[in-house]
C-alpha cells in the first residue's frame, strides 16, 4: 500500500477514535444539533489556517459541487446529528465499536455505486465485522438497540460521504472540511441554539476542541489517504478508530467492559487485519484525464521536463492515456472495471 496514504489513514482513524467517546460525554449538556453543529465548527476553525495556501479555482468548485453538496449534507449534516443522538442512548465503548458500520456501508457503496474492486479478503472481512455488530447488539435493551439504529444510520451517511469525497479529485480535503463546517456545522448550531438554548462555556470549548482533532484534522488527513489508497482502502484502515475508543472508554473514561463489547471487538478486529493486504494485480488502461491533487512523481505522474523527485506537492496536471500492469489499489488513478 501506499505509505504516505497509510500513515494519513492510521494518524485520522487515533484522532476520531479518541473524539467519539470524549464527545459522549458531552450529550447531557447540549442537545443532539448543538453538539454536531459545534464538532464541525471546531473543525473549521482547526483548517483555516491550511485552506489559503491554494484557493480552489471556479471551474474545480463548479465541476467537484455535486460531489461536495452530497458530502455536506450527508456527511457535515445529517450523519453528526445522527451520532450525536446515538451517543446518548449507548455505553461509550459499545457506540464506538458500532462505529465499525461505517467501513461495511463504505465497502458496499464503493463497490456497488463506484465499482472498487473488492476481492476475497475484503469481502470475508467485511462479514466479520457485521457479525461483531450483531453479537454487540443482539441482546441489548431496547433503549441500546434505539441507539445503534440511530449510529449505524450516521454511518451509512458517512459511507456516502467517504466514496464521494475520495472521488473529489480538484479540491484540497482542507477546502472540503471547512465547507462542512461552515455549511453544515453552522447550519446544526443554529437550529441546536434555537432548540435548546446555550450550553455552558466549557461545554461549547470541549466540543470545539474535540472537532478541531477529531473531525477537522481527521477528514482532512483521511481525505488525503483516501486518494492514495482508494475509498476503500482507506475505510479499512480508519476502521480502527471504533477499537481505538474502546480503549478510550474503557480505560479513560471507566466504561465497564462487558462480555459482549470484548466477543464484539475480537470478531470486528480479526475482520479488519484480514483485509488490509489486498492490492492486486493485472493489465490496466488508465483513459485522459486532468485534476489537481496532492502527488509525488512516479509511473503516474511523469509529467514534469525535470527528473523524478520523492517530494510532495499539489497542482492541476493532465494524465495521457496509459497502458501497463502493477500492483495496485482502487484510487484516483485505478477507478476501471473488473
Amino acid at each position: 500500500m501506499n505509505r504516505a496514504g497509510i500513515i494519513r489513514c492510521s494518524t485520522a482513524a487515533v484522532l476520531f477514535g479518541i473524539s467519539a467517546p470524549l464527545a459522549s460525554l458531552l450529550t447531557n449538556d447540549m442537545g443532539a444539533f448543538t453538539l454536531a453543529g459545534l464538532l464541525y465548527v471546531g473543525a473549521a476553525i482547526a483548517v483555516i489556517p491550511f485552506v489559503g495556501r491554494t484557493p480552489p479555482a471556479r471551474r474545480a468548485v463548479r465541476v467537484s459541487l455535486p460531489n461536495l453538496s452530497v458530502a455536506v449534507i450527508l456527511g457535515g449534516a445529517v450523519g453528526p446529528v445522527l451520532l450525536a443522538a446515538g451517543l446518548g442512548l449507548v455505553p461509550a465503548a459499545t457506540s464506538s465499536l458500532l462505529l465499525n458500520l461505517e467501513l461495511v456501508f463504505t465497502i458496499i457503496v464503493a463497490s456497488i455505486v463506484f465499482h472498487e474492486h473488492l476481492g476475497r479478503n475484503i469481502i470475508t472481512g467485511t462479514a466479520l465485522v457485521v457479525a461483531g455488530t450483531i453479537v454487540l447488539t443482539w441482546t441489548g435493551s431496547p433503549e441500546l438497540r434505539w441507539g445503534a439504529l440511530l449510529i449505524a444510520a450516521a454511518c451509512l451517511c458517512w459511507a456516502i460521504d467517504n466514496s464521494t469525497t475520495a472521488a473529489i479529485d480538484q479540491i484540497n480535503p482542507s477546502h472540503i472540511t471547512l465547507a462542512k463546517g461552515v455549511i453544515a456545522g453552522g447550519t446544526n448550531l443554529i437550529i441546536g441554539l434555537s432548540l435548546t438554548g446555550i450550553p455552558s462555556a466549557e461545554a461549547i470549548l470541549a466540543a470545539l476542541i474535540i472537532g478541531g482533532f477529531g473531525y477537522g484534522a481527521s477528514i482532512t488527513l483521511w481525505v488525503a489517504g483516501a486518494r492514495d489508497l482508494g475509498a476503500a482502502r482507506g475505510q479499512l484502515i480508519f476502521a480502527t478508530a471504533p477499537f481505538i475508543g474502546a480503549l478510550i472508554a474503557w480505560n479513560v473514561i471507566g466504561d465497564p467492559v462487558t462480555a459482549s463489547q470484548l466477543l464484539a471487538f475480537l470478531i470486528a478486529a480479526s475482520g479488519v487485519a484480514f483485509v488490509l493486504g489486498s492490492d492486486h494485480e493485472h493489465d490496466h488502461q488508465h483513459q485522459p484525464s486532468q485534476h489537481t491533487h496532492d502527488h509525488t512523481h512516479d509511473d503516474h505522474h511523469d509529467h514534469h521536463a525535470e527528473p523524478v523527485t520523492s517530494s510532495r506537492h499539489t497542482h492541476g496536471h493532465q494524465h495521457p492515456q496509459l497502458i501497463h500492469r502493477h500492483p495496485h489499489l482502487p484510487d484516483l488513478h485505478h477507478r476501471h472495471e473488473h
